[in-house]
């Protein structure tokens, strides 16, 4: 792999060959998949095929943070960076055992969607 660093205001950055990249990047989706592949499970209906909504509502969410995170090849921890939360309250949600408050559902959504924009557009020119 041909890389060079370059420090510029104070920071280190790495140059690979764009191949490189492309490669690196796929390796992140693939390991964010099997992550992602755990996801919780849906709480069981009962008798008359009713599923209790709160908890299902937390499944729901937890699923959905876990399989956008996963597309965007987040780790927990660089998403809670983004979104200004613990990593533990990302950890928490994704278990589907916890209810979020509005607003950090909002501060997720806002780094997920962005982030997924953003990998789409690097496609589209990619």
């Amino acid at each position: 792999m041909l890389q060079q660093v370059v420090k510029r205001n104070g920071k280190r950055f790495v140059l690979v060959e764009e191949a490189e990249l492309k490669k690196l990047r796929r390796l992140a989706a693939k390991a964010a998949t099997r992550e992602a592949e755990a996801l919780p499970e849906y709480p069981a209906a009962d008798a008359e095929g009713n599923r209790p909504a709160v908890e299902y509502a937390r499944v729901s969410i937890a699923r959905k943070i876990i399989r956008d995170r996963a597309a965007a090849g987040l780790t927990q921890q660089e998403l809670a960076r983004r979104a200004g939360v613990r990593q533990e309250t990302i950890s928490r949600l994704e278990s589907g055992k916890h209810s979020p408050t509005v607003r950090t559902v909002d501060k997720i959504d806002r780094v997920l969607q962005a982030v997924l924009r953003k990998n789409r557009e690097t496609n589209k020119k990619g």
